[in-house]
């Protein structure tokens, strides 16, 4: 066991690797619960400090990032974490699943310092809430806002109000762009996703018979062995944790495509 890992219930899941110079533990001694998800990475200097954390599957916390705070931090699947950024869980912050935070962002729930004797009013937390698929370029400065899914800051952003659906957000402080350069994303069909789908397989490689793309729910076979379902109506798949797997969930990610466990399958 590392010693810097100080944690009274610790789950680290399947081919995570997290470096000898990771530092985990709570505020004040041992954290309460840490949870990491299969196939993560946590790189060098990075430090949680928080009682209650979570992150799921494919998730990747960069060199010298910083995660703290007295109340819970949990982040969903495929979240990429970059280097030196800061998340601040003293108001609580729960961050979706496919999340990008780039380099050197700061997320704020709290701020603290002014002298409320001498009459300063500034003294707040407040939870944050990080919906689906929001993407903070990089540099970003967030107060504890909550960012819609598929809401996206460009580089160097300042957030103080809430982010709505995919929306574009830019500047200091951070209004809506989206009238002007359009929004993250843009509707597809079945039949497009399938397709692209179907051609990064075959990128991948095309003799493989242990991934199956489908359209629905309907066309999965729950009773197979070895096969790996990815269903594009809802961006899940069947996990089965085979080396196949594994390998084109690595080739999908970051920017091919995100699917996440399909749940009670």
């Amino acid at each position: 066991m590392n010693k810097n890992i100080q944690v009274e219930e610790l789950h680290i899941g399947k081919n995570s690797i997290i470096e000898s110079s990771v530092k985990i533990r709570g505020i004040n001694g041992k954290a309460k619960k840490i949870v990491i998800g299969d196939n993560c990475y946590i790189g060098d200097n990075a430090q949680i400090i928080c009682d209650d954390f979570s992150i799921g599957d494919y998730a990747k916390i960069h060199h010298d990032a910083n995660i703290h705070g007295y109340l819970p931090c949990h982040i969903g699947h495929n979240a990429w974490i970059g280097q030196f950024t800061i998340i601040d869980s003293i108001g609580g912050v729960t961050i979706g699943n496919n999340c990008g935070i780039g380099a050197h962002s700061q997320l704020w729930s709290h701020i603290k310092f002014g002298d409320t004797l001498e009459g300063c009013n500034f003294l707040s937390d407040k939870p944050m809430h990080i919906g689906n698929d929001v993407w903070f370029v990089g540099h970003c400065i967030v107060s504890p806002v909550h960012a819609h899914d598929k809401s996206m800051a460009m580089a160097g952003a300042v957030i103080t109000n809430d982010m709505n659906y995919n929306e574009i957000y830019a500047g200091v402080p951070a209004i809506s762009i989206s009238d002007k350069i359009g929004f993250q994303f843009s509707e597809k069909s079945i039949e497009e996703k399938f397709a692209k789908m179907a051609a990064y397989l075959k990128e991948w490689n095309a003799n493989s018979d242990k991934i199956k793309i489908v359209k629905s729910l309907d066309e999965i076979d729950f009773d197979s062995v070895g096969i790996s379902y990815f269903n594009i109506a809802d961006r899940t798949y069947t996990k089965k944790s085979t080396a196949e797997e594994i390998a084109f969930m690595k080739f999908l990610l970051p920017a091919r495509a995100k699917f996440v466990p399909l749940k009670n399958q």
